[in-house]
């Protein structure tokens, strides 16, 4: 029975791979809902088997096809004080799977949005992966037309983090291929397939190589991450270096005082420094 206030929007991550991976809360969590909203009630069923959980809320599917006309009759569930747990196939709702739309239709009601944590592919992945796990971004999945995901890729391509990506495995082969092709055969890299999984493969080298072994084909959920780009090499000391990058800033319509200053912060010096070596030296500028 409502007790006139709104309920709780709970998001549950679901195992990614084995059963016993999942979160101690879930089966509470399942058992105790009013509504389950599940990506596929099928898989649903199983993990509720897997958990030995007798569902006593009401069930109701809700996947990419219908989550925008689905979302407003779980709102107002949550506003007549009901309790709704979210699931999806795999890791956590709203990664890369539906649960964003209702999450924000939710705190835009007033309504409390909380989770269960537990698997996610994306930190899996990061961490096995042996690239740097001190600062990273999460891409998604890459657009499937070859022009578009190229142009996702260029603008990637000074990007300093560590990249995650999920791809579909029939695509795993040209999705390397291009990062090979936007930034270098060189890049390191690793591919992580069925993380957690009985055939769990993690296969880590320069992407080149990596696209050249999926050539063959890749099964299984996969999860690529990829090393950030070198930072940009740092401007010499020499008074002809830094003389030459004011000017070629100039050149381009910079201001000569902002010029200075980043230059000076390219080259790691006091931009009265470099002030003071500009404005010494005879000749036009």
């Amino acid at each position: 029975m409502s007790t006139g206030d709104p309920g709780v929007l709970v998001l549950a991550a679901t195992p990614i791979g084995r059963v016993a991976d999942a979160p101690p809360r879930l089966a509470e969590e399942l058992a105790d809902a009013d509504v389950v909203a599940a990506e596929d009630t099928r898989r649903l069923k199983r993990l509720t088997t897997d958990l030995g959980v007798t569902l006593s809320g009401r069930v109701v599917s809700y996947f990419e096809g219908n989550e925008q006309q689905r979302t407003p009759a779980l709102v107002e569930a949550l506003l007549a004080g009901e309790r709704v747990l979210l699931v999806t196939d795999a890791g956590m709702p709203s990664v890369s799977d539906p649960g964003y739309r209702l999450v924000v239709a939710a705190v835009e009601a007033g309504v409390h949005v909380t989770a269960v944590p537990g698997p996610s592919a994306v930190l899996t992945a990061l961490a096995v992966s042996g690239l740097p796990v001190d600062r990273f971004c999460f891409e998604g999945f890459l657009p499937r037309k070859a022009g578009e995901r190229a142009r996702r890729l260029a603008e990637l391509a000074g990007e300093q983090r560590t990249m995650v990506f999920f791809e579909a495995p029939h695509r795993t082969a040209a999705a390397l291929a291009a990062m090979a092709e936007a930034w270098g055969p060189d890049r390191a890299g690793a591919v992580c397939r069925e993380l957690t999984k009985t055939h769990e493969e993690v296969r880590r080298g320069p992407v080149g190589e990596l696209a050249a072994w999926a050539a063959d084909g890749v099964r299984g959920e996969v999860t690529i991450v990829v090393g950030g780009a070198e930072p940009a090499p740092a401007i010499g000391h020499d008074e002809a270096t830094l003389l030459a990058a004011v000017a070629e800033r100039e050149d381009r319509g910079m201001k000569r005082k902002e010029a200075i200053v980043e230059v000076a912060r390219l080259a790691g010096l006091p931009k009265r420094d470099v002030y003071n070596l500009v404005h010494a030296t005879p000749g036009p500028r």
